[in-house]
């Protein structure tokens, strides 16, 4: 069964390259993304993990833990972070999830028989403190995934989750945002956006960003 935007992410059990990882414990009170290989030693992911090794401090700044996957073992694993971590001129500071028996593929439906039915696909979720599956990207696999985009999406989600405003297309952190249509009350918004909003049509309503 495919997840969809909303549900739980399923917890599981899984070897890794930092030892045995309970998924929901590991995860804790925190955001995380959790993005997928689809085997060792391949060159796209290689980059993709010494980016995301290097973006450890801007994940960290955002309450967010990064982990990855592949379907090889952990003796694998570690032969191939020496590699990135030469190649790339980083340290890997994250785990690698040993997914050696599919269970964890299987639970985030990484595995589609029409790309490949023994590896896995490459997809990339975001999981918020309530454990729920707030994005889902996946990528082709000749196309390394852009994780100031992935960034981006954190920011906006942690944003518009405390505040009642939305991102507009191309929307950069301290960019204007759209006042949610839902919100009516002129009394209320004059409350919550003391910057004051211009309404382009009464249903687009832009206004600074509140937590600037």
């Amino acid at each position: 069964m495919s997840l969809r935007l909303g549900d739980i992410a399923p917890d599981f059990e899984q070897d890794s390259s930092e030892g045995p990882i309970r998924f929901h414990e590991w995860l804790g009170e925190g955001w995380g993304v959790l993005f997928s290989h689809p085997a060792d030693y391949t060159p796209v992911c290689t980059t993709e993990l010494g980016l995301t090794a290097k973006l450890k401090e801007e994940f960290a700044k955002r309450g967010v833990k990064a982990i990855a996957l592949s379907v090889d073992n952990v003796e694998s694993h570690k032969g191939w972070i020496r590699d990135i971590n030469e190649t790339q001129s980083t340290s890997v500071n994250f785990p690698i999830l040993a997914d050696s028996d599919r269970k964890v593929s299987g639970l985030y439906d990484m595995i589609h028989p029409n790309a490949n039915d023994t590896l896995t696909v490459r997809s990339l979720f975001i999981i918020d403190p309530k454990k729920k599956v707030r994005l889902i990207i996946t990528y082709p696999a000749s196309t390394g995934r852009n994780f100031n985009e992935i960034l981006r999406v954190i920011d906006s989600l942690q944003l518009t989750d405390n505040h009642s405003v939305a991102t507009p297309g191309n929307w950069q952190d301290g960019d204007d945002v759209v006042i949610v249509p839902s919100l009516k009350d002129e009394e209320v918004i004059r409350q919550k956006f003391p910057k004051g909003y211009k309404a382009v049509r009464p249903y687009l309503r832009m206004t600074p960003q509140p937590n600037k």
